[in-house]
């Protein structure tokens, strides 16, 4: 018991942090005087979508929290990007001071379709940001953890590596899925009947691991995306989908008989011509290999 309470009070005190809020216009102004550093080589391998910048200064704008930014406090006092590299990045690039990147050129969004074309510096005053909605989200409060110069060396790495993989990130069709259940049960219900459907299944071979983050419902989804409704080419896949979901759970424009009879129709037929080979690669003589999602599309 007293090695136990020892070990846990040697590595509680490895780890020092502090925490408060700060405008965005601080952030912006620490960034330019060079107070907080961006090392992105060991940050996540991504960059996000035109779409998701935009949802990120959409949420700033309407007053939804984002999460909180991590960083690492050196002794001199200056800042390190822990975590959050895409949240800061999006930002510094709306208020156009982001080295190597041109300005955030927004878009309109589903709860703000006049922000298309807007900048916050623009030649055409007509689409730069009205000053009023700039002194709004530089005032705009984002919730900073700090890791201070004392704790252990080692002590940004864990965090970052705790943050990035320390559980089970959902997958977007699960998130969509519980949007599905909270909003609308029914809807669900009905969605969830047609993806358990044994020729759409038998036509897909997936793994389990594809099962288990609900990769089938996404493809049902992408089966009424793409086969009921105008694709917009302007917008990423992922937000096409998301827009697509919500359709289905706020409106009663979609015939729903129609759009099952159509479905059980296809894959009834897809299975009973190719079965499992449906959706495969075809290599002169048969269909091989992994389930392809282009051959689905």
């Amino acid at each position: 018991m007293e090695e136990l309470l020892k070990q846990i009070e040697e590595r509680r005190t490895s780890f020092k942090t502090d925490s408060y809020s700060m405008s965005i216009g601080e952030l912006v102004n620490l960034y330019e005087n060079k107070e907080i550093i961006i090392r992105p080589e060991y940050q996540r391998l991504f960059r996000w979508s035109h779409g998701q910048k935009v949802k990120l200064i959409e949420s700033i704008i309407l007053g939804i929290p984002i999460p909180s930014i991590f960083v690492y406090q050196d002794e001199s006092g200056v800042w390190e990007l822990v975590d959050g590299l895409q949240r800061v990045s999006t930002i510094l690039q709306l208020f156009g001071v982001l080295e190597d990147n041109d300005p955030l050129i927004l878009e309109g969004t589903k709860h703000i379709p006049s922000l298309e074309g807007f900048k916050w510096e623009n030649e055409n005053k007509d689409f730069e940001l009205p000053q009023g909605l700039k002194l709004a989200i530089k005032r705009a409060k984002i919730h900073l953890t700090i890791i201070l110069s004392e704790s252990d060396k080692r002590a940004k790495f864990e965090v970052f590596q705790r943050l990035n993989t320390g559980g089970s990130n959902a997958s977007n069709q699960e998130v969509r899925n519980n949007v599905m259940l909270m909003i609308n049960p029914d809807k669900y219900n009905w969605f969830n009947e047609m993806a358990t459907n044994q020729d759409f299944l038998d036509t897909l071979s997936l793994s389990d691991r594809l099962y288990d983050e609900q990769y089938h419902m996404e493809l049902l989804l992408r089966f009424i995306a793409l086969s009921h409704y105008q694709y917009n080419h302007k917008k990423d896949v992922g937000d096409f989908l998301d827009d697509i979901n919500e359709d289905i759970l706020n409106k009663d424009t979609l015939d729903f008989d129609f759009v099952k009879e159509n479905f059980e129709l296809t894959f009834s037929t897809l299975n009973r011509i190719l079965g499992e080979k449906a959706f495969k690669k075809y290599n002169g003589d048969d269909f091989k290999g992994k389930f392809l999602e282009s051959s689905f599309e």
